[in-house]
C-alpha cells in the first residue's frame, strides 16, 4: 500500500465500505460473499448486470453472477473504445448513465 496508490485507495475504501479496522480483516470480508448456496437464484425481480471490459477489481465476476440468477436478467457490457471500459466508467458517465437509465426505463415500463 506504501508503493501502489491504487491498492491503497482499493484497500482503504474496501475496509470503509465493509465497516472493518484493517487490511487483513478488509479481505476476510470478502468470505461473506459468495455465490455458493443459491443465493443468486433466489432473486426474483429483473436484474441489470454491468461489466468493463478492462474492469481491475472484478474481471469476469459479473459473468459469473449473470449465470447465477434465474430472474429476467439483462448484461450490460462497457467497452474501452467507448471510453467505458474501466470499473464504474469513470470515461463515459454519461453513457453509462444514459443505457442504465434506459434499461430501467424500459424495464419499470414493462413491469407497469
Amino acid at each position: 500500500m506504501t508503493n501502489d496508490p491504487i491498492a491503497r485507495w482499493a484497500i482503504n475504501h474496501g475496509m470503509y465500505v465493509m465497516g472493518v479496522d484493517t487490511p487483513r480483516a478488509f479481505n476476510a470480508s470478502y468470505l461473506d460473499h459468495t455465490l455458493a448456496g443459491g443465493i443468486a437464484e433466489r432473486i426474483q425481480c429483473p436484474t441489470l448486470v454491468c461489466d468493463a471490459e478492462e474492469d481491475i477489481f472484478f474481471k469476469g465476476q459479473p459473468e459469473q453472477l449473470y449465470d447465477h440468477l434465474t430472474c429476467p436478467k439483462t448484461l450490460m457490457e462497457f467497452t474501452t473504445e467507448e471510453g467505458a471500459g474501466a470499473h464504474c466508467h469513470p470515461g463515459a458517465m454519461r453513457l453509462s448513465i444514459s443505457r442504465i437509465y434506459d434499461w430501467l426505463d424500459d424495464t419499470l415500463a414493462a413491469a407497469a
